[in-house]
């Protein structure tokens, strides 16, 4: 039987806990006991953790032997603002789909009430990304970085730096995704609703990023956001 994982709150050496909420679940809906074991991520890898220690709001546990994970490719998401449910369920997919870095973008079609409000929105982003990176069995979350304005996330540290882009007709994110190339990584930029505007697009261009497409349809930031990953997850793990 598959043991439940859970990304631990704090770590200290050989011993774990969780807490808040989380505690509370695992205690009161999941009925956990004493001695139980569970796989506890510890944001590094992963090890057998069995509890020691039960409150409702603090589970303790002691971490044993570390349990084989396949790696990640390290991408990272450059993703646009855009209406937050949406959003949400982004991050939540993206997370999934093994995602390592998610930096929110207040672009020039980024609605001007959703870039106020980002910033408080953070947290909850965090919350998303915990919850799925647990249900889908990662080592632990992605970064969520606070919303920054375009003209400083151009200068990524990634060797290979795309954007989606509309407008771009003849090259497809495969044609470009290559791994042999991008050890360090990857980068993916993704618009908001409406696509970058031309002067977002040539600063792109001008520090480095190369254009891509996902087709010829036109996709919803959010599904946008979904597929890019999903290629270059999938190239990556060829």
């Amino acid at each position: 039987m598959t043991r439940r994982r859970w990304i631990a709150d704090e770590v200290s050496g050989d011993h774990a806990a969780l807490l808040g909420e989380r505690a509370d679940h695992l205690v009161r809906v999941l009925r956990a006991r004493v001695g139980q074991d569970f796989d506890i991520g510890t944001g590094t890898s992963v090890r057998r953790g069995r509890i020691t220690s039960l409150k409702a709001d603090r589970v303790e546990f002691d971490l044993g032997e570390e349990i084989s994970t396949a790696a990640l490719t390290e991408i990272t998401l450059l993703l646009a603002i855009f209406k937050f449910d949406r959003m949400e369920w982004a991050i939540e997919k993206c997370t999934e789909l093994g995602v390592s870095r998610i930096v929110p973008v207040i672009a020039r079609r980024t609605d001007s009430h959703l870039a106020a409000a980002s910033v408080k929105r953070v947290e909850r982003w965090q919350r998303i990304a915990r919850q799925a990176a647990e249900q889908s069995r990662r080592d632990g979350p992605p970064e969520i970085a606070a919303p920054i304005k375009l003209s400083e996330a151009l200068n990524l540290r990634e060797a290979l730096r795309i954007v989606l882009a509309e407008s771009e007709a003849q090259t497809l994110l495969r044609d470009v995704v290559n791994p042999q190339t991008a050890s360090d990584g990857i980068s993916l930029a993704v618009g908001p609703e409406g696509g970058w505007t031309e002067d977002e697009l040539q600063s792109f261009y001008q520090t480095g990023w190369v254009a891509a497409s996902l087709g010829k349809t036109i996709l919803r930031a959010e599904t946008a956001a979904i597929a890019a990953t999903a290629v270059a997850s999938t190239l990556f793990s060829l």
